[in-house]
């Protein structure tokens, strides 16, 4: 799951950032609102964290932005203002939950599964290419009707490639997809996660297969 974290208490940010990649999230940070508008413009992003009070406005006007690029994405506030309208006003706004600070880190984690349950009744968010059921609402992978452990970024190129199936997606596609923004990665890095990741689905018996599109990018077709 890629996580937008927006918030402008550095210490606060950093804290709730560093649990949640303990948790396997991969996460971006914006502090302000202009940072967060440019990371939803460019970013696909599963989960926003986000405050109200920003330096430059309120962040409340940010989920149009978000739901406009992503109808399902989930958007839970955080937020000091604690009065029963500023809930109200804020889950009418679009967000799926609204927690008042201080919190603790474990409830927003159990928050956090909460409202990634919701798209399975209400979507049906899973995807199939071969044998292969992938069940985004909770980055699960099943092969032959046995669920497969893959690493997160792993996750993130399978989700990618089997949304597009039968189409070439752009490297730079996978990148934005699979990386946060402050990632530093090598020429390869991508390239080393899918040789892995192709590994994994042939040993699984998966009967799908990732092709290089030289220069351009990748695509996943169902073997023959």
């Amino acid at each position: 799951m890629r996580v937008l974290l927006v918030e402008d208490e550095v210490r606060l940010a950093d804290a709730l950032a560093s649990v949640m990649r303990r948790e396997r999230f991969i996460v971006d940070q914006a502090d302000n609102l202009g940072a967060a508008t440019e990371a939803v413009a460019i970013g696909e992003f599963d989960l926003v964290l986000l405050d109200r009070t920003l330096p430059d406005g309120e962040g409340l006007s940010l989920v149009p932005h978000v739901r406009a690029r992503n109808p399902g994405v989930h958007i839970i506030i955080l937020s000091a203002r604690s009065a029963v309208e500023d809930r109200v006003v804020g889950l009418d706004e679009g967000a799926d939950d609204y927690l008042v600070k201080p919190f603790s880190v474990d409830e927003l984690l159990a928050r956090i599964r909460a409202v990634r349950r919701r798209p399975a009744q209400l979507q049906g968010e899973q995807i199939r290419a071969g044998t292969v059921i992938y069940d985004l609402s909770n980055e699960e992978v099943e092969v032959n009707g046995a669920r497969i452990d893959l690493p997160r970024r792993e996750l993130r190129v399978l989700a990618a490639l089997m949304k597009r199936r039968g189409r070439t997606v752009l490297r730079e596609s996978l990148e934005q997809a699979v990386f946060a923004f402050d990632d530093e990665i090598q020429s390869n890095t991508l390239d080393s996660h899918i040789s892995r990741l192709r590994r994994r689905l042939k040993d699984s018996g998966a009967g799908i297969e990732i092709h290089a599109i030289r220069g351009v990018g990748y695509l996943l077709r169902e073997a023959a």
